[in-house]
C-alpha cells in the first residue's frame, strides 16, 4: 500500500487529490500524520478525497490506526488513515 506522508502545512485539497488518484489507480491509500496539525490535516484531505470518489461513483471508507516510527533514532507513533473502496 502506498502510503502519503501528511505534514502540518499539508495543503487538505491537494492531498486530496493524491489520495483519491492513488484509491482510483490501487485501489488502497494511507494518509500518514504524526502531531496534532497534520493529523487535522490529514482527516480534511479524507473528507475532501471521499467526495472527489463520490463523484465517481466510489464509496470510500477511512480506517485510523496507530503506527510506530523510527525517525532519527527516536521511536515515535503515528496515526495513518486507511482509505479503501467500502
Amino acid at each position: 500500500m502506498r502510503i502519503i506522508k501528511v505534514a502540518g502545512r499539508s495543503r487538505p485539497t491537494k492531498v486530496a487529490g493524491a489520495i483519491a488518484g492513488i484509491v482510483r489507480e490501487e485501489g488502497q491509500t494511507g494518509a500518514r500524520a504524526i502531531g496534532a496539525r497534520a493529523v487535522n490535516q490529514a482527516i480534511k484531505s479524507v473528507i475532501v478525497a471521499r467526495k472527489y470518489l463520490a463523484q465517481d461513483g466510489i464509496d470510500v471508507i477511512c480506517i485510523p490506526v496507530f503506527t510506530q516510527l523510527e525517525i532519527g533514532g527516536l521511536e515515535r507513533t503515528a496515526i495513518t488513515l486507511i482509505v479503501e473502496p467500502r
